[in-house]
């Protein structure tokens, strides 16, 4: 509450940004600890926390007041005029502070108070557990062992504690290769596919520099492979484009002439420009550095697979110009797919899509084990590890089984969640759309193989507004060791109790569990679209498409309702025939006043249902939003029917 300087401005307008007249709507604005409200003139309330707000702009002062614009994380972009730009300033600096915060205790999760008791919040957690997911996997097996030497985080800080490794593997080996490859994350089991001995690995890139080498990290590559008695080799799949690293193994070839011309040319002082020479210069540095890749020479058996997925920089970049075009009222329907296009974000939802089919075929088709990295092994390792098993395995196309499978190959294995979502004020330069651009992938796949999951497109959006709220604790921090730091299954709740208490809303009415066991999905360019649901999620006066599902979805809910009514109405003519026969019954014995009968008129009309006013709100509840705090303010008395749905919240009283 330091940070807030005004909690109330009223006569601000809302503007339609995609409005041809500029509409817009006049109405009041509080600032609250947690959330910006804006209360219309009709009553309507739109939420936005401040954990999603992602910018905030001041725009110059204009006749009819300051303009104040903010983006949000899930894609909803809101431009106020506030009428004095002082109380502009006021917002503006606030919202700066709020949005921003320095440390995880001030997040909402450690305040956010569902009503649950400990021993509810603890059963939350216990929703999901990894040991019984391994164990429905088939392991430990004859090939695989469960390796504790992790349990305190001493060979690597940013994997779990428990790994599993092939059970020829001795700890030598695993200090070897952990001290071999980036940030310790040595090669570890991650899916295992019960029709084979196939399996997934991942890890991290080997620091191997020029011409280093580890016999322990060749060993247990090699062990891996022998553990699928299917296959003489193995895939090692890395994510990267294959034309960066293929400038690494070309210096290897002519390092010498590299380093004669460019010494010649720091000793004659010339400036040393963009050229070939230069960048094969940077790819030896990054190489001395131990920035590479395995040598064929060195390791038996193996084949190399490069995807091409770009780095974290060219996706927050592309992402960046995706919103640009996205936010351009004025584009026409040409300009806006040529916008689309050079933007480059499907091409990089394709290229992540591509890694993970290679991955289910060389498993399926092959037979082969396949072992992925990256550089550091938490991003597009994490993408398609995920994605490569949710196309292998119907599991994970249950609404449990993705839980799991997040918790897997994300939450546990280290995926940079607070870095990449911005939760605190840290390094922008950090923040990448990494895990958005996982649920989109997911997403196409529903949009091929509607039959397939089980959840809908609404469960996706869920977990995307709930990884950037900081509401739960399941995304906190960078890395599980991090996450028992800040012990936040006693302080905080999890996310998947409460998207299970509300299973209904995400369940897809296509899906039928005997469906494809393999998904195998066509990624020519057609199929890819843009992702309207996501983007446009908040935009209500763009053209109002619904997808077949939706409707069929909505029709659902509709007969579910009225088959509710039809109930409620028959109990309620079963009571109004019982208190009839009771009182013909009561009559026979003692006539009634003319009184009682009008008390008993009035007492079957309080079984009929009350016409409350129903308020749909987006991504929050009044306990969330802290009435309590501000009894002044909200004295609105409280409707009987709340409706939570995903987004930013907009009531309707």
């Amino acid at each position: 509450m330091e940070h807030i300087r005004t909690t109330k401005v009223e006569q601000v307008k809302l503007l339609d940004r995609f409005s041809t007249n500029n509409k817009s709507l006049t109405g009041t604005l509080y600032l609250t600890a947690t959330h910006l409200l804006f209360i219309d003139a009709q009553q309507k309330e739109t939420w936005i926390l401040h954990h999603h707000i992602a910018s905030v702009e001041k725009l110059a002062l204009t006749t009819s007041g300051c303009p104040l614009v903010i983006q949000c994380k899930n894609f909803r972009i809101v431009h106020f005029i506030v009428p004095r730009e002082r109380d502009c300033h006021d917002i503006y600096n606030s919202l700066l502070q709020l949005s921003k915060q320095a440390k995880y205790e001030d997040l909402y999760a450690f305040s956010y108070n569902p009503k649950q008791n400990d021993s509810e919040r603890l059963k939350g957690w216990e929703v999901i557990d990894l040991a019984r997911e391994y164990k429905r996997m088939g392991v430990p097996n004859g090939k695989w062992k469960l390796c504790d030497a992790n349990r305190d985080y001493k060979v690597c800080e940013t994997y779990p504690k428990e790994l599993y490794v092939p059970k020829s593997a001795t700890p030598p080996m695993i200090m070897g290769s952990s001290n071999f490859r980036s940030k310790g994350r040595l090669p570890v089991l991650s899916y295992c596919w019960q029709g084979t001995e196939a399996v997934i690995c991942r890890c991290s890139q080997p620091l191997s520099g020029f011409s280093a080498r580890c016999l322990e990290d060749e060993k247990l590559l090699k062990a891996i492979s022998t553990a699928n008695s299917g296959n003489n080799y193995m895939y090692v799949v890395d994510t990267r484009p294959k034309h960066r690293m293929q400038s690494w193994w070309d210096t290897q070839k002519d390092i010498g002439r590299i380093i004669v011309r460019i010494s010649s040319k720091i000793w004659n002082d010339e400036k040393i420009r963009e050229s070939d020479e230069k960048k094969r210069l940077n790819a030896m540095a990054n190489r001395a550095a131990g920035k590479g890749y395995e040598n064929e020479d060195n390791y038996s058996n193996i084949r190399f697979q490069f995807v091409g997925i770009e780095n974290i920089h060219v996706m927050r970049s592309s992402l960046q110009k995706l919103l640009e075009v996205n936010g351009n009222k004025g584009l026409s329907v040409n300009d806006f797919y040529s916008g689309l296009e050079n933007s480059g974000w499907l091409r990089h939802i394709k290229a992540v899509l591509d890694a993970a089919i290679f991955l289910a075929k060389a498993i399926v088709v092959e037979n082969a084990s396949v072992l992925v990295h990256c550089s550091d092994g938490w991003d597009r390792t994490s993408q398609v590890c995920s994605l490569g098993s949710l196309l292998l395995d119907p599991y994970y196309r249950t609404m449990e089984g993705f839980m799991v499978l997040i918790e897997k190959d994300w939450i546990s294995f280290g995926h940079k969640f607070s870095e990449r979502c911005g939760h605190l004020d840290g390094d922008p330069k950090e923040v990448s759309p990494v895990f958005t651009q996982f649920l989109e992938c997911v997403w196409h796949l529903t949009e091929q193989f509607p039959q397939a999951f089980e959840f809908n497109e609404a469960f996706l959006l869920q977990i995307h507004e709930h990884v950037h709220s900081c509401q739960f604790g399941n995304f906190l921090g960078n890395c599980q060791k991090e996450r028992e730091e800040l012990k936040l299954k006693e302080r905080t709740y999890s996310l998947w109790s409460f998207l299970l208490d509300d299973k209904q809303k995400y369940l897809n009415p296509l899906y039928s569990s005997t469906s494809e066991t393999v998904l195998e999905p066509n990624t020519v360019s057609f199929n890819f679209k843009f992702w309207r649901n996501m983007y446009h999620q908040f935009d209500r006066t763009l053209h109002p498409r619904q997808s077949v599902l939706n409707i069929i979805m909505n029709m659902n809910e509709q007969n579910k309702q009225l088959e509710e009514d039809i109930k409620d109405l028959e109990s309620k003519i079963t009571q109004c025939k019982n208190g009839m026969l009771t009182k013909d019954l009561l009559h026979a014995v003692h006539p009634e006043p003319p009184a009682l009968k009008t008390s008993l008129c009035l007492k079957e009309q309080s079984l009929l249902p009350v016409n409350d006013t129903l308020r749909a709100i987006e991504g929050s509840n009044p306990a969330d939003n802290r009435y309590c705090d501000y009894p002044e303010e909200f004295s609105k008395p409280e409707p009987a029917v709340v409706s939570l749905e995903y987004g930013v919240a907009r009531m309707t009283c």
